[in-house]
């Protein structure tokens, strides 16, 4: 067993205990494996590749309204509606990427904003399906093996899966072909090419997968909040807040993301409760010191320090 499998394992097990011991404090838990999640999903296509996207909040969008409409509109389970929303976030990346990887520099991203833009106007505008800029509110959920879909302990379970799914996934791509392929074109595309890997397959298999994954999270998500309105859903500053998430952590590492929730999404929530309005202020200089000492990213750096402490050994020796 993989030394990062087995730490996965312990701390999903330690995680499945948390709602029995502390059943009354379970909202910031499960915004928090919900980013690990997002934010992993994300450091497939931004980090392991290397293309940076600021329109992931397209795909959450995309996850929680698909299980609100198939609720709503059409009463299909939401098991059934986060299987299509997935699918159809796989199709949507594959022709986003197919249009855009071809683009350099900054304009990747930017057309990413504009994507997830597109959709937000379609969620406000058609109101038949959507309910426009209201909303729409999912008034009832159904009850699979008598579980209640509503209930919070379930919901920290359901993010939970979410997150250890996610971040099994990139413990297997990391040690696979495929992410080998991914970290050789993230370092040269020119060099990947001559040793022949299509660099375009590889970011839009990559692209694909984390917005299929990011699309799961954010039916859950949907479930948990109960309302989806397109202001909220399809929001800017939530594609930024998950990049943001990974790049703090440790952008093409395994648990760099995860940390990263951790560290960005627990303590916004303590600033939040212990400072008060100036909790913006603070939260903005702890991003500005993790920048400014750990400019890889908390793990990214940690790793780097550790390799060089090795080569000293080696060279002293």
């Amino acid at each position: 067993m993989s030394r990062n499998l087995a730490i996965l394992l312990g701390l999903t097990a330690l995680g499945a205990v948390y709602p029995q011991m502390f059943p009354d404090y379970l909202a910031i838990p499960i915004t928090i494996l919900l980013f690990i999640g997002w934010a992993t999903s994300w450091d497939l296509i931004g980090g392991w590749a290397g293309q940076v996207s600021l329109g992931h909040a397209a795909f959450v969008g995309l996850g929680a309204y698909f299980v609100a409409i198939g609720i709503e509109r059409f009463d299909v389970a939401p098991w059934w509606s986060l299987l299509a929303a997935m699918g159809f976030s796989a199709i949507l990346a594959m022709l986003w990427g197919g249009l855009t990887f071809r683009l350099q520099g900054p304009y990747f991203a930017l057309s990413t904003i504009a994507i997830a833009e597109m959709l937000r106007l379609v969620a406000i505008n058609e109101t038949w399906l959507s309910g426009g800029a209201t909303g729409v509110f999912i008034s009832t959920l159904p009850e699979p093996f008598s579980l209640d879909l509503f209930d919070r302990q379930l919901q920290f379970y359901l993010a939970l899966v979410f997150a250890a799914s996610v971040l099994l996934a990139v413990i297997i791509i990391s040690r696979v072909r495929f992410g080998y392929q991914l970290r050789a074109v993230r370092e040269d595309e020119q060099s990947a090419m001559a040793a022949g890997i299509d660099p375009a397959r590889v970011k839009l298999r990559a692209f694909m997968l984390s917005g299929a994954l990011t699309a799961l999270g954010g039916g859950i998500y949907g479930m948990y909040l109960s309302f989806m309105e397109p202001h909220v859903m399809f929001n800017l500053l939530l594609s930024i807040q998950i990049a943001l998430t990974a790049i703090i952590g440790g952008r093409g590492t395994v648990w760099g993301p995860a940390l990263g929730a951790v560290v960005l999404i627990g303590a916004g929530e303590m600033f939040r409760t212990v400072f008060a309005q100036a909790n913006m202020l603070v939260y903005g200089l702890l991003i500005l010191a993790v920048v400014l000492f750990f400019p890889r990213g908390i793990i990214a750096e940690l790793i780097r320090k550790q390799v060089r402490r090795v080569y000293a050994r080696r060279a002293q020796g």
